[in-house]
């Protein structure tokens, strides 16, 4: 029964050790504008369900470092997607060396530095939020107001469509009257021609029959 117990320890350390072995840790150093506008908030939510372990903090000279442990394809995926140029963070520049995972980091998480500190670099981050919200609501008030008057000029440009339109079935109106006044007329007119026709041949009929023609 022992040795059954250490047979199976033992296989369980090579799986162990194995893992090991394809776990990686990396050190990074990121310069830039990475303090006091939520970078390392940034780093934390792109570990997130990553397998990654280890911490990410501010540093005395205003860089900010990371420790992270997990595969290599994660942690170059890490890398990659931390070196941003996105307002309010700047990233200029990104050291980085390897190392053998340790294996000494439960999760992923941000060491906070002193607790004043902490407080004025979350208020510069909520500003900065704020401020930022603040200028795309302006731009949406903007491109709304555009919209607006776009929606107008549509609207404009519609009612003169059919005040055209109902110009246009006015005219269609009175021509179609003028159309039928005119068959009246014509109607009337080729009545009267064709009277003073058949009295014109009924006179010439006469003078014929006087003078003994016969029709």
């Amino acid at each position: 029964m022992l040795e059954k117990k250490k047979s199976r320890y033992k296989k369980l350390f090579v799986v162990l050790i194995y893992i090991m072995k394809l776990m990686k840790q990396v050190h990074i150093i990121v310069d830039g504008y990475v303090q006091k506008v939520g970078f390392r908030e940034f780093v934390l939510k792109e570990t997130f369900g990553r397998g990654i372990s280890g911490y990410v903090k501010n540093l005395d000279d205003g860089k900010v470092e990371i420790i992270a442990e997990g595969s290599e394809d994660e942690l170059q995926g890490l890398i990659s997607r931390i070196n941003i140029t996105r307002y309010p963070i700047s990233v200029t520049e990104i050291l980085v060396s390897w190392e053998e995972a340790t294996g000494e980091f439960r999760k992923f998480e941000i060491i906070r530095g002193d607790l004043q500190e902490e407080i004025f670099e979350r208020i510069d981050y909520i500003v900065t939020i704020l401020h930022e919200n603040l200028d795309i609501s302006k731009e949406n008030l903007s491109v709304s107001k555009e919209t607006l008057k776009n929606t107008g000029t549509i609207v404009d440009l519609q009612k003169s469509t059919l005040e055209k339109q109902d110009q246009m079935l006015d005219l269609g109106k009175e021509t179609k009257n003028e159309i039928v006044g005119l068959r009246k007329d014509t109607g009337s007119y080729l009545e009267e021609e064709f009277k003073e026709i058949k009295k014109e041949l009924v006179s010439i009929k006469d003078a014929l029959a006087r003078a003994g023609i016969k029709v």
